[in-house]
């Protein structure tokens, strides 16, 4: 594959929790941490160039290029393991990754959607940065943002964002929309909250000619080999963003959209 190619195939991995025991609601798309070993050195042996989302979103935005043959490794929620064991693997092996936090989740007192599980919390997302991690915002109560009111989706875009920008002393840059659902609505709702990108899930490989609200990501689950990891790496078993919505994205977001009009907003997962 030439250079151009590898490009134009950008595998942006998606990962919530890497544990051996996730509790039953997370289960499908966690890891065990020894599958999870397994992968970042699948990732080291592929030859490709890990990056953060804001080496991809300068590319995006044409501020600079980027390196040869990038893989993006991403973590969303805010699950225990993100500080622990999880941040010493990737830091064993120089691999940057970009975590979205749930802020409603991991701040004590908070609220959010989430079902119960072990998070981390707002206390060590400065020592999440200083191991190699970008911190991004994954709203404060994890809703499906295309449901939810004008005045509700500013809140969840802007409150994550200041909570996070408080608690690290920097702008935060990037946001990841639970579950990956969104819209037009909630795609310009982003861009003027402040955010450079958004990701989605789309399960399909992301590109340097993708959206940078609508970034795709391939969502890791528990039945993934290693086998599945190297073919997303060598650019083979997804499609490749961008291309536009199927009828049954566009049915489904309708489906939510009138359900949340009955029964208020629900946890997107």
């Amino acid at each position: 594959m030439s250079e151009a190619a590898w490009a134009r195939h950008i595998p942006v991995l998606l990962y919530h929790a890497v544990m051996d025991d996730p509790p039953s609601w997370i289960a499908e798309f966690s890891v065990a941490p020894k599958e999870f070993a397994a992968h970042l050195d699948a990732i080291i042996d592929s030859g490709r160039t890990p990056v953060t989302i804001s080496a991809l979103a300068d590319h995006l935005a044409r501020r600079a290029p980027l390196p040869p043959r990038p893989v993006l490794l991403t973590f969303d929620d805010g699950f225990a393991d993100l500080p622990g064991p999880t941040a010493e693997a990737l830091a064993e092996r120089a691999l940057p990754a970009t975590a979205y936090l749930t802020t409603g989740a991991i701040t004590p007192g908070g609220r959010s959607l989430l079902p119960p599980a072990p998070m981390t919390t707002l206390d060590a997302v400065d020592a999440l940065e200083r191991s190699g991690m970008e911190i991004g915002s994954h709203t404060v109560t994890h809703a499906q943002l295309d449901t939810l009111s004008t005045k509700d989706l500013a809140y969840e875009l802007r409150t994550s964002k200041a909570v996070l920008e408080d608690a690290l002393g920097h702008p935060v840059r990037h946001l990841a929309y639970p579950h990956g659902y969104n819209s037009a609505k909630v795609r310009a709702l982003s861009a003027r909250a402040g955010y450079e990108t958004a990701t989605a899930v789309r399960h399909a490989l992301s590109s340097d000619r993708d959206e940078r609200y609508r970034i795709a990501r391939l969502i890791v689950r528990r039945g993934h080999t290693v086998a599945d990891v190297e073919g997303w790496l060598a650019g083979d078993g997804a499609r490749t963003a961008p291309y536009r919505d199927g009828p049954k994205t566009v049915g489904w977001r309708w489906y939510r959209r009138a359900r949340a009009v009955l029964h208020g907003p629900v946890f997107a997962g």
